[in-house]
C-alpha cells in the first residue's frame, strides 16, 4: 500500500476520503487561499488544490499528497466565505432565487516519481427563492461562518436549495470522488475495492 496524505484540515474532506481509502494520515497544510486578481474561481480552485499538495509534499516526497479545495462564482464574481453573522446573512439573502457554480478541484502529487494529476467538477447550484426571515431562521440553526456560500448540503442546507446539477455528487461536499478515484487508478494506487 502506497503512502497516503490527506493535505487539508477539513473533516468533510476526511471523511469523503475515507469512502476511498482505508489508511492515511493528514497534514494541514497552511497556504494562502487568497485569490489573486483577475483569476477566476475555476483557475483559483485549481491553483489552491495544487499549492496545498505541494506545500504538504515538500516534507514527504515519497507520499502521494492529495490537495483538494473549492471556490464558487456569482455572475462571474468569486464569492467569499463569511467570517461573521452579518456577511452569512447578507450573502445568503443575496443568493435567493439565484444561481451559483461551485468548482471543487483534486490535486494529487508525488515529487519522487515527478506525479501531478488534478481534476476538476463545476457544480451548478440554484438556490430556492426564500424571504429574508426565512435565511434568517435557517442561519440559526446551521453553522456556516467559513462556509463558501452559506450551504452545507450534507446538512439542513440542502433544504435552501431548489437543483443541485454535477456528474459526482461528492464534489458539492468539498472533493470530487469521481476525479480522484481515476487519478488514483491512473497511479496503481489500491483502494476499497481495487
Amino acid at each position: 500500500m502506497k503512502n497516503i496524505i490527506l493535505a487539508s484540515s477539513s473533516i468533510y474532506r476526511k471523511e469523503l476520503l475515507e469512502r476511498l481509502i482505508p489508511s492515511f494520515t493528514i497534514v494541514s497544510p497552511s497556504v494562502d487561499e487568497s485569490t489573486t486578481e483577475g483569476e477566476s474561481a475555476k483557475d483559483s480552485a485549481q491553483r489552491i488544490a495544487g499549492l496545498k499538495a505541494r506545500k504538504v509534499s515538500r516534507d514527504h516526497k515519497e507520499s502521494y499528497v492529495i490537495g483538494s479545495d473549492q471556490t464558487a462564482e456569482f455572475k462571474g464574481q468569486q464569492i467569499r466565505k463569511p467570517t461573521n453573522y452579518e456577511e452569512a446573512s447578507s450573502q445568503l439573502i443575496k443568493l435567493s432565487g439565484q444561481t451559483v457554480l461551485f468548482h471543487s478541484a483534486v490535486c494529487v502529487i508525488n515529487e519522487a516519481n515527478h506525479h501531478q494529476l488534478q481534476a476538476i467538477e463545476t457544480i451548478e447550484v440554484k438556490y430556492r427563492k426564500y424571504e429574508a426571515s426565512e435565511a434568517e431562521t435557517y442561519l440559526r440553526h446551521e453553522e456556516v461562518i467559513g462556509c463558501l456560500g452559506c450551504i452545507k448540503s450534507e446538512g439542513l442546507g440542502i433544504s435552501m436549495l431548489e437543483y443541485v446539477k454535477s456528474s459526482d455528487p461528492t464534489a458539492i461536499i468539498g472533493m470530487p470522488l469521481i476525479g480522484l478515484s481515476n487519478i488514483l487508478k491512473k497511479l496503481d494506487i489500491d483502494f476499497h475495492g481495487h
